[in-house]
């Protein structure tokens, strides 16, 4: 039998004798010690204490993780320049209140007050009573801002206990009314020792992999950097905690949703599809359409829903996608459901779907919220009985007396517009004991740094490829009366062609408050105008369905040759004819919906011309006029808004970050999503001891949504 081997000394090949090795030190993290409560308002006074609440900051955890969001130059008083804010740990040695002349104000208090390098006068102005507060012989952390005359006057003050500053910068804390960062930074240095009672919930094996700090280690490098480099390994580290705990909860939802629920398995050969496929469509399939019928084929397969997210590039033929999911359930004797957010995108959608319907018959019927009552009852009836096999609805579809007999495929269109809830009613419209597979889909393509975050629990199909025959739209932005009346010109032109036209503003109805095109006025200008002895028809969403489904009408049939709307009109519409697009206050749009707006045109055999009207020097207009990749322009945008205006859309909470910065940490997101999956192969239910404290701070992070399935 082999002894075991004794560990050796640091650095050295010298083994521990047995007496040392008892005697050692040993430090174990106290995480109680972070659950005691912060001062109170008999310490810091009734307004710090309540902006403390307001910050969420109870305990001395709350505010070790309450992080700096900048950092400030810390300064001796002999290094203090003119013209520069900085920070000084100093002693006072004389205070005195002096009176001011001008009528209202305070008196002034003027301190002298001392550091190793020398003494200075600062002042405070209209807090008379610190003469009281800081006696002579006080230790202060004071922001102080020094004129170009050499004067100093105090922006934040804090009583200290340090003796001398010991970072080259001191940390900038988010603040509240009440107390602001200087003072949250003398109740850091406070509690600094309590860092090292912060649990570790990464596995020792995986911070030696990814090479990061320990999380105390990471903290107190935030807190009290000791250079850039080390404040920036500490941020790394924190946000890759923050990305891992998402991922690894969107994982396991998917994981749970997979083994608890059950979906009809529709496996079954293609036939009423096969034949559509082969002499229906009036158009071959991309590469990336006969791709995603594939990942759909394969998902039906199973017996446990489909969750799938279908993305793509404007008009890369997604409804055609959608079809299949829908059609292959109902040649398997179930029913297929699509659900639109707005009432004009679910009748674009049935139009559509219609002209592309195979030849043999297919029950489908609208549903919507203006579907009058005898006709919504016959469709309620039909649905119930099996005998309708596909319906395309809005919210309508989710109502407590909507019954399915059979629904075996659900599709949900813009999905990001319905929240939690809606998509669960959905969810449950399934046959007893079965939910229904789902794809939900979205116009607008998402950068994979998002897509990671907002839906990282749905597989993915891109479609990037255009259907043949599809011309480049050009785009200019433009600005001006003399552009402006070229611009008209060049419509007029492609209205003298037998083309068609948009024209887009922003507003229905003129504000004084936004100084802004109205479309409604903007439809009276041009008729009697611009465009006079053209058919010119006006559509937003303030008019009766039946109005709008009569502008949308004439404009497709060629019944009108210049439809004046709203933002409307960004998805779901298909007039290859049109072949120019006018957007007014374009500056007003960002890039996706832009993007969305100007893929009303250019389906159709004949170049495209879209006009943006807006200010030249608008970074999100040059895009858009310099690029018409749909995934390349919401990199772009996600770069020029970043992600906290982004994320979250999809209203579920997982995907918000305090440290973690998107898409800068876009390496770091994919070493993280790798991890996740890593650790749940290998243990799914993360009941491995070296997981526990992983689970403590998903739970943490997330609470039981962290443990739920996905809604559909």
């Amino acid at each position: 039998m082999v002894a075991p081997s004794m560990p050796t000394q640091f650095a050295s090949a010298e083994p521990f004798d047995a007496e040392a090795l008892r005697g050692a030190p040993i430090h174990l993290p106290r995480p109680s010690h972070l659950e005691r409560p912060l001062p109170g308002a008999d310490d810091l006074g009734p307004r710090a204490a309540r902006a403390l609440e307001t910050l969420g900051l109870h305990t001395v955890g709350d505010l070790l993780e309450h992080l700096p969001r900048a950092r400030g130059e810390a300064r001796t008083i002999a290094t203090l320049r003119r013209g520069e804010t900085a920070t000084l740990i100093v002693e006072v040695k004389a205070i005195a209140s002096r009176p001011v002349r001008r009528r209202g104000m305070k008196p002034r208090v003027e301190a002298t007050v001392a550091d190793h390098s020398g003494s200075t006068k600062v002042s405070f102005f209209n807090q008379p009573w610190l003469v009281q507060r800081y006696p002579t012989g006080t230790r202060l952390l004071l922001t102080v801002r020094t004129d170009e005359r050499g004067r100093i006057s105090v922006t934040a003050h804090a009583p200290t206990e340090l003796q001398a500053a010991v970072e080259a910068q001191v940390a900038q804390y988010p603040a509240s009314e009440g107390i602001d960062s200087t003072r949250i930074l003398a109740l850091v240095r406070e509690h600094r020792d309590a860092i090292a009672d912060t649990p570790e919930p990464l596995p020792a094996r995986l911070r030696a992999a990814e090479r990061l700090p320990d999380r105390p280690a990471a903290l107190s490098a935030l807190h009290f950097p000791d250079g850039e480099g080390e404040a920036e390994g500490g941020r790394r580290r924190l946000a890759f905690d923050e990305l891992l705990l998402t991922q690894l909860a969107l994982l396991r939802r998917r994981a749970r949703r997979e083994q608890a629920a059950k979906a009809p398995s529709l496996d079954a050969e293609r036939t009423l599809t096969e034949r559509w496929l082969s002499t229906g469509l009036p158009f071959p399939l991309t590469d990336d359409q006969a791709n995603a019928l594939d990942d759909i084929d394969h998902d039906l397969a199973q017996a446990h829903p489909m969750q799938r997210l279908l993305m793509g590039e404007v008009g890369s033929g997604k409804t055609v996608v959608a079809l299949f999911a829908l059609l292959r359930a109902v040649e398997q004797g179930w029913q297929g459901a699509l659900m639109a957010p707005t009432e004009t995108l679910a009748e674009q959608h049935f139009a559509t779907i219609q002209a592309l319907m195979p030849g043999e018959a297919v029950p489908a019927a609208l549903l919507t919220g203006s579907t009058t009552a005898s006709r919504r009852a016959d469709v309620l009836g039909k649905l119930g009985s099996g005998e309708l096999g596909l319906v395309v609805g809005t919210h309508a579809l989710i109502e407590p007396d909507v019954r399915f007999a059979r629904l075996g495929v659900a599709v949900v269109d813009e999905q990001h517009r319905f929240g939690v809830r809606q998509r669960a009613a959905l969810d449950a419209k399934g046959a007893e004991g079965t939910k229904p597979h789902v794809l939900h889909m979205t116009a607008t393509p998402i950068p994979r740094t998002l897509a990671l975050v907002q839906y990282g629990d749905l597989d993915e199909t891109t479609l990037k490829q255009l259907p043949r025959g599809r011309r480049p739209i050009e785009t200019h932005v433009a600005s001006g009366e003399r552009e402006r009346a070229r611009a008209y010109e060049r419509i007029r032109e492609e209205l003298r062609a037998g083309r068609q036209a948009f024209v887009v503003c922003p507003l229905v109805e003129e504000s004084e408050a936004l100084q802004a095109k109205a479309a409604r006025a903007e439809f009276e200008r041009l008729r009697d105008s611009e465009l006079k002895g053209f058919r010119v028809v006006l559509m937003h969403g303030q008019l009766r369905p039946r109005e709008k489904q009569e502008a949308m009408a004439a404009f497709a049939a060629g019944g009108a040759d210049v439809l004046v709307a709203t933002s409307v009109v960004e998805v779901g519409i298909d007039v290859p004819n049109a072949s120019v697009m006018l957007v007014e206050d374009a500056e007003r749009y960002g890039i996706s919906q832009l993007h969305q707006l100007r893929g009303r045109i250019g389906r159709g055999p004949h170049r495209s011309l879209c006009l943006l009207f807006g200010p030249k020097d608008s970074a999100r207009l040059k895009a858009l006029a310099a690029h018409r990749d749909g995934f390349e322009l919401a990199r772009i945008d996600l770069a020029l808004r970043k992600e906290g205006e982004l994320i979250g859309t999809r209203q579920h909470g997982l995907a918000q970050f305090a440290v973690a910065q998107l898409p800068d940490d876009e390496a770091l997101l994919e070493r993280a999503r790798a991890r996740a999956a890593a650790i749940l192969q290998a243990d799914p239910e993360l009941e491995a001891p070296e997981h526990a404290l992983l689970v403590c701070a998903l739970a943490d992070a997330y609470g039981p949504e962290a443990a739920a399935q996905i809604a559909a």
